[in-house]
């Protein structure tokens, strides 16, 4: 005598571990370009790599 709260929940775990692990990496990647590309989002900003005078492919 499962409750109809278990069950909706039981649906629910079994939806979100059937999405592969390349799945879930593409959604994250997305949500992340979503995210950075907000230029009114609060907390700190991530730092941007830029290549240095000191790095080995420059050095040529």
């Amino acid at each position: 005598m499962s409750s109809p709260e278990f069950k909706a929940f039981d649906n629910l775990v079994g939806r979100f571990l059937s999405v592969s692990h390349e799945e879930m990496q593409r959604r994250e990647a997305e949500y992340r370009k979503q995210v950075e590309a907000n230029p009114k989002r609060r907390g700190p900003k991530r730092k941007t790599i830029t290549p240095s005078a000191s790095s080995p492919d420059l050095r040529a």
